[in-house]
């Protein structure tokens, strides 16, 4: 039976699936930077046979082809970029490369990506389809590394008709995976916003445009969009994250420089959204003779989950893991550019439990303890297998 011989393979690799984990969070790289982590992945391809190309400019595409190769085509998805966080944990892997850390996981989505395509090669004479890989730079930074792996014909030749994608979740506890149907995470934009206008002597403001003043009306006003113009059933989240201007007490700057993020759940809203605020800008501009750059850098989609590969890749879970062992994922407004895959044909993105508080392991991603219970690789590495092989049969 299959699942029996995956189990007994994840098993088996374990040991050297962990060394491979150990190895890629020691020597973590940023987004569109990874030559190494490129190489390793090709190197590991290589060894175990798999044929591959590489595709945006750090991005890898292997494929296996089992029998009847034409049947079926499913694509299994794992980034690989790391964060600029100096890692705080005090263990044996730690990131070599200060300032820079795997902080949410992509070294483990590599090396689970990994250690399935061994599987699924091993048995490779006793599936029908093909199966492309696709190790994905760049997730952490606009524009996303799945637009440039969709850019250089990842979905093509021969085109999917499905895409599986796993994310960590320190929120679950190790042995758990989660799905949902539907909308699971937000769109995400960055915002770039410019206020200019004579600065002067702060005694004197009425000989200067308050650029300060403009600032933190633009901040209000910004979130009166958010909360006046939205369905409150739509979730949708504008934070204004950073205020730059000025330098001393007694001086109005010429400038004021806001960055911040919008994210939402619905494309329609989104852009209407987007609308808004540059209205708000440029009808603010003209009542207080300020000058706002209002930029809106657009961002990753939302990830939508179809419901019937969704459905069918959940009762799959429910076969591997023990039904009692999946749940339904909460929505989330933080983004991951796998939107772009869905966005292009039916995906699922689903959530591998990694928490262990006897441990200690409870630290979210995105923070300098950011770390799993290894026991959690054994798991990823079976169930994408798992559903490598029996998605569309």
């Amino acid at each position: 039976m299959l699942l029996e011989k995956i189990k007994t393979l994840a098993a088996q690799h374990q040991k050297e699936n962990i060394s491979t984990r150990r190895h890629l969070h020691a020597n973590p790289e940023l987004s569109y930077q990874e030559f190494e982590t490129c190489k390793y992945v090709q190197a590991q391809l290589t060894a175990i046979g798999i044929p591959f190309t590489v595709i945006a400019t750090t991005g890898v595409l292997g494929i296996i082809e089992g029998k009847n190769p034409s049947k079926r085509v499913i694509a299994l998805r794992a980034d690989m970029d790391a964060l600029p966080i100096i890692e705080e944990n005090k263990i044996d892997y730690k990131s070599n490369n200060e300032g820079v850390m795997h902080a949410c996981g992509h070294d483990v989505h590599t090396t689970i990506l990994l250690g399935a395509a061994k599987i699924l090669w091993t048995l490779r004479a006793e599936f029908e389809g093909t199966i492309k890989l696709l190790f994905q730079p760049g997730e952490e930074k606009n524009p996303g590394g799945a637009s440039y792996m969709i850019r250089d014909g990842a979905l093509q030749n021969p085109i999917p008709q499905g895409i599986i994608g796993l994310h960590v979740h320190p929120g679950l506890n190790y042995g758990k995976l989660s799905f949902r149907e539907g909308r699971v995470m937000a769109s995400a934009d960055e915002l770039y916003v410019s206020i200019k206008g004579p600065g002067g002597h702060a005694a004197t403001p009425h000989q200067t445009v308050d650029t300060v003043l403009v600032a933190a009306q633009l901040i209000t006003s910004l979130q009166t969009i958010i909360s006046r113009n939205r369905d409150p059933q739509n979730p949708s989240v504008l934070s204004i994250c950073s205020i730059h201007g000025g330098n001393t007490t007694n001086v109005i700057p010429s400038e004021v420089k806001l960055m911040g993020t919008f994210r939402a759940m619905d494309e329609v809203w989104r852009f209407k959204a987007h609308e808004l605020m540059m209205q708000q800008a440029k009808g603010l501009a003209i009542a207080t003779g300020a000058e706002i750059d209002f930029r809106v850098d657009v961002g990753y989609p939302t990830v939508d989950n179809e419901p019937v590969i969704t459905k069918a890749a959940w009762k799959l879970a429910d076969d591997y893991m023990g039904a009692e062992n999946v749940e339904e994922t909460e929505k989330r407004m933080g983004a991951e550019d796998f939107g772009y895959y869905s966005q292009v044909i039916p995906g699922c993105f689903f959530r591998l439990g990694v928490r262990n508080e006897s441990e200690g392991i409870i630290h979210n991603v995105h923070t300098p303890h950011f770390n799993i219970d290894e026991r959690a690789i054994e798991n990823g590495v079976g169930m994408m297998a798992y559903l490598g092989i029996n998605l569309f049969q």
